[in-house]
């Protein structure tokens, strides 16, 4: 999702950057760069290049904060979707059962590679509470909303040793 904050700093960096960079590339390094500005007068471009230079900064780090903050935006919707537990489970239930199965890891796999996630499901399981693909691909909060669906079915069984 773009918005219209997110292409003000590439345009504005772009529209600085190219004449300030015309104007710093003209003149020798022994010289201090020099630009015809009427018949007989002429206006010094060193000054110029520190604070040219702090600007590029700015518009850099400025466009790292926005890319974090969208990644962190994104991170947050994801975590609502899944944020509601099906079936009253708790999320201590859960976070109890992953720490015996995984130790909380959601990307563990089995030796055999055969149970996959933070709740160790098999294919087939993940599957039968509408998980697609791998469950280690899948995000700690699609991992947790799947395993509460399972076990809102099937109560701690699916689990024999730890749940």
């Amino acid at each position: 999702m773009l918005t219209k904050r997110s292409h003000i700093v590439p345009v504005l960096a772009i529209s600085l950057a190219v004449p300030a960079t015309a104007l710093a590339a003209s003149g020798s390094d022994d010289e201090v760069p020099r630009v015809a500005v009427g018949d007989a007068q002429e206006l010094t471009i060193a000054p110029l290049q520190q604070p040219i230079d702090r600007f590029q900064r700015l518009v850099h780090v400025v466009a790292q904060r926005i890319r974090l903050e969208e990644r962190a935006a994104a991170r947050r919707q994801r975590r609502e979707a899944f944020a509601t537990l099906p079936g009253g489970v708790s999320l201590a239930t859960l976070e109890s059962i992953a720490a015996c199965e995984s130790g909380g890891d959601p990307t563990a796999v089995s030796s055999d590679g055969t149970y996959r996630g933070k709740f160790q499901f098999d294919y087939g399981t993940w599957e039968s509470v509408g998980g697609s693909g791998d469950p280690v691909a899948a995000s700690e909060a699609e991992q947790n909303y799947r395993a509460a669906l399972l076990y809102s079915r099937s109560g701690s069984s699916p689990w024999p040793i730890c749940g």
